[in-house]
């Protein structure tokens, strides 16, 4: 059939319609909420290039999380910064470490939050590089076994899902293999499967005193210019064991998520990350955009293009918005 039999705009006259025939439905749910817990500062320390996003101490993380909680979302993701740092980012997996101590306190307050953990070392390291050096390379092997360690004292200390986010080659099968020789098989890992090296992390470096001292993650983090290359990273993680997968940063990579969703069917997240979020904020503070739209605009689209979780440091306004 054709026009003027065939009407599309018949089933968009109305909001009600609209509604009605909606394919993409993003609920609060969907969302995770990443926090910065900062072992260093006052209770609240905002992001001058997060607006609205703080660092935070242990108590202030359970005040976040419970309002988080309490507008919808179940799911937390926690990036830590620890009181002090060296070349073996020893804190990552002490068990008075900052996260370890998040983790029991939000357990105890918060018994139905879903506790995910960053497992990496660069929030750690004092050169910011996110595995072992071997003069300026990153080691691959010897960070496996300091990611493992973070990974088991995340799970001791109370988390449901560990998110290995270095792309250390062989990662997600050594931390399995730690968590379920600890007795934590229950502790499931969220892979960050396609990570690229990428120009929207900048504001994430600043929140999690992050940047490299020197150099640049490109020599473990994926090329953009590659996509086939994404498939083998995601095929690989699912074969170690990952029970869900991500695709980062999202939008500039919706078509990597449509093809991670269509070939594997496994429940697939994607992060919305620092960079997307500061560019939104940054425009909708000039009124140049509506913010809030464009972000609800951007979620419908990560979901449209496979994403069953979408991470996102607009999580609360979204939740409250939807």
């Amino acid at each position: 059939m054709s026009f003027p039999a065939s009407r599309p705009r018949r089933l968009r006259r109305t909001a009600s319609l609209r509604e009605l025939v909606r394919e993409t439905r993003v609920e609060a749910s969907d969302l995770i909420y990443p926090m910065f817990i900062d072992d260093r500062g006052p209770a609240r320390q905002p992001i001058a290039s997060m607006p609205g996003i703080d660092r935070l101490s242990v108590e202030a993380a359970i005040d976040e999380a419970r309002a988080a909680f309490d507008e919808g979302i179940r799911a937390v993701l926690l990036f830590g910064l620890p009181a002090s740092k060296d070349d073996r980012g020893s804190r990552a997996d002490r068990p008075d470490g900052v996260i370890q101590r998040s983790l029991r306190a939000l357990r105890g307050a918060l018994p139905d939050l879903v506790l995910i953990t960053d497992v990496c070392l660069c929030e750690y390291t004092d050169h910011g590089h996110c595995g072992i050096l071997d003069g300026d390379r990153v080691a691959n092997d010897p960070t496996l076994e300091r990611l493992a360690a973070q990974a088991v004292s995340h799970g001791t200390a109370g988390a449901d899902i560990v998110a290995p986010s270095d792309m250390m080659d062989g990662r997600v099968g050594v931390i399995r293999t730690a968590l379920d020789e600890a007795r934590l098989e229950d502790v499931a890992i969220l892979s960050y499967a396609a990570k690229y090296a990428s120009a929207f992390y900048g504001p994430f470096r600043d929140a999690a005193d992050s940047a490299p001292a020197f150099g640049d993650r490109r020599g473990y983090q994926m090329d953009v210019r590659n996509a086939d290359e994404a498939i083998r990273e995601v095929r690989l993680d699912i074969a170690e064991g990952a029970d869900l997968v991500m695709v980062k940063p999202a939008l500039p990579n919706l078509d990597i998520l449509r093809r991670v969703k269509d070939e594997f069917r496994m429940p697939t997240a994607a992060y919305q990350v620092s960079g997307e979020y500061a560019m939104i904020e940054a425009a909708g503070a000039q009124g140049w955009l509506d913010a809030e739209a464009a972000s609800l605009e951007a979620v419908r689209t990560i979901r449209r293009a496979g994403a069953d979780l979408v991470v996102t440091y607009a999580a609360r306004r979204l939740a409250r918005a939807l």
